[in-house]
């Protein structure tokens, strides 16, 4: 039996990825350990952006890095190697980043259904603006005609898990400059593209638009309480 399920949304704005690493770790660990003691804690869901970086995941390769360091300072980027699955993706300013940092025991939840709900809720965000996007065999994450050779991701997931705490989470492109996705293999993938809501719609999508609809649609789907 669970203290009490209580969830707070968080939005940080434009933060460096280093600190919004280190503050949802924070988070994660205490709601493990409050697991673990019967204590009460709260479940967490922030939005944010980041300036421009890039993430390799634990099964990564390195690889798919096509700059070095010298080449990273040129464009204002940084890497880091960080404790999510997956391979390797960009973060950056006009880009939507949501880390939900949740007990998926209260949510009643294994970690591939949940998943699932992720993909979902920006499947729906991507309905409500006319586009039509789905999933794709053995590739996480988001896609457009994602069984044709025109197939390009607009949301790439990555989640870690502990005692069925989760941390990181989703980055769907909004307003992102895709050309930064030009000096990585995104998430390992060499003959796919990616895309934004802006470049499918001809235009620039307001941010705070966007975040109260995919708040809206992970409350259709039961992660966010109506309430909160």
């Amino acid at each position: 039996m669970f203290a009490f399920m209580k969830l707070e949304i968080s939005d940080w704005k434009l933060i460096p990825y280093a600190e919004a690493w280190s503050r949802q770790t924070e988070w994660f660990d205490a709601l493990v350990r409050a697991k673990q003691e019967g204590a009460e804690y709260v479940n967490h869901i922030v939005l944010c952006e980041h300036p421009h970086v890039y993430t390799l995941g634990r099964s990564g390769k390195e690889g798919n890095m096509l700059l070095g360091d010298e080449q990273l300072r040129r464009i204002g980027a940084t890497l880091y190697h960080i404790d999510r699955g997956g391979d390797i993706t960009y973060h950056g300013p006009g880009q939507l980043v949501c880390y939900p940092i949740l007990n998926l025991e209260e949510f009643s939840l294994g970690l591939k259904e949940y998943v699932h709900l992720l993909e979902e809720a920006v499947i729906r965000v991507c309905a409500s603006y006319g586009i039509a996007a789905g999933r794709l065999a053995k590739a996480t994450g988001v896609w457009l005609e994602g069984e044709t050779p025109r197939a390009r991701k607009i949301c790439a997931i990555g989640v870690r898990s502990s005692h069925f705490v989760t941390m990181h989470g989703l980055a769907l492109n909004v307003n992102t400059d895709l050309r930064y996705f030009s000096y990585i293999n995104p998430c390992g993938f060499i003959d796919k593209g990616v895309t934004s809501l802006q470049k499918e719609l001809g235009h620039e999508v307001p941010m705070e638009e966007v975040k109260e609809r995919l708040i809206a649609c992970l409350q259709e789907l039961d992660i966010v309480s109506a309430s909160v």
